[in-house]
């Protein structure tokens, strides 16, 4: 005789471990498509069957107690069994897709330029760019294989250095600067670094190049990177910025980098889930970044 299984509801256990995995029931709600209120009713309910907490309500922020550190595993390997056994079931079109997360300023700058390689290679299969400065969630089916800056570790994926990032100062040929000091007679612009914490600016430039007296301060200042960069392409003065991320201006000589010092940043990793790499599509689009990251 069959055992009946005595379990909450779904939606119940659906709702805990999407506010576990994101610590907030905010962004459960959101990725679960309800509100916030019906997140927190769901996980009262679970409570209530249980007859335990299971997080712990602060402003704006929940933590697990010990019970739902116990929970939440289970739930969240049992949820990612669900979905790739169910991807697994469903009948595959003639071509497959992947979906590749990486930054708005990385993609525009180095997977859209490349796009057509990928294409040419692997004309079979459709590449989905998601491009968002909010990390994607590998584990919940955002992304199948993601580009992500900084030092690692990555809990869960499977991480992989491409290159590591270079800043230096760049600017528009037509600026004539041969030397460090004729920065002094140009505008410099500066970049308020929101994506890469810990990125150089010109205080910490000039006191490598041995410029103290230069007047770091001064000059515009720009939200976006990429727009710091198309001033330094129109020729209002010089930025420190990646060399990576203008490798195609400098390619084209829309802009040089004229002297150093170059400042090393932090790396670019590809990271997947392993499951994920089992795919040979996944695997291609990861040889395809590595092929297109070459140290500039």
């Amino acid at each position: 005789m069959a055992r009946h299984r005595r379990l909450p509801p779904l939606v119940a256990l659906r709702a805990f471990e999407a506010a576990a995995r994101h610590e907030s029931f905010r962004k459960a709600a959101d990725e679960l498509a309800v509100t916030p209120t019906a997140i927190s009713h769901q996980i009262r309910l679970l409570e209530e069957i249980l007859g335990l907490a299971l997080f712990v309500r602060r402003t704006r922020q929940v933590a697990l107690t010990e019970a739902g550190l116990r929970l939440y595993p289970t739930l969240r390997d049992g949820f990612d069994g669900f979905a790739r056994t169910i991807a697994a079931l469903r009948p595959h079109a003639g071509r497959s897709a992947v979906t590749l997360s990486a930054t708005t300023l990385f993609t525009a700058r180095v997977l859209l330029p490349a796009l057509g390689t990928f294409q040419a290679l692997h004309p079979d299969c459709n590449l989905r760019l998601h491009a968002s400065d909010e990390v994607a969630d590998l584990g919940a089916g955002v992304a199948d294989i993601a580009v992500r800056y900084g030092a690692g570790p990555f809990a869960g994926p499977v991480a992989e250095a491409l290159l590591t990032d270079r800043f230096g100062i760049l600017c528009s040929p037509r600026l004539g600067l041969s030397a460090p000091a004729d920065l002094r007679h140009v505008t410099l612009l500066h970049t308020e670094w929101k994506r890469r914490a810990g990125a150089p600016d010109w205080r910490q430039w000039a006191g490598l190049a041995g410029m103290d007296d230069l007047h770091v301060a001064e000059g515009p200042r720009f939200t976006e990177d990429g727009h710091a960069l198309q001033a330094a392409i129109a020729g209002h003065g010089a930025a420190i910025a990646s060399l990576v991320l203008a490798r195609a201006e400098i390619e084209a000589g829309l802009l040089v980098n004229p002297f150093g010092p170059v400042i090393e940043g932090a790396t670019y990793h590809v990271v997947a889930m392993p499951e994920a790499l089992a795919s040979a599509d996944v695997s291609a689009v990861r040889d395809w970044l590595k092929a297109i990251v070459a140290p500039v």
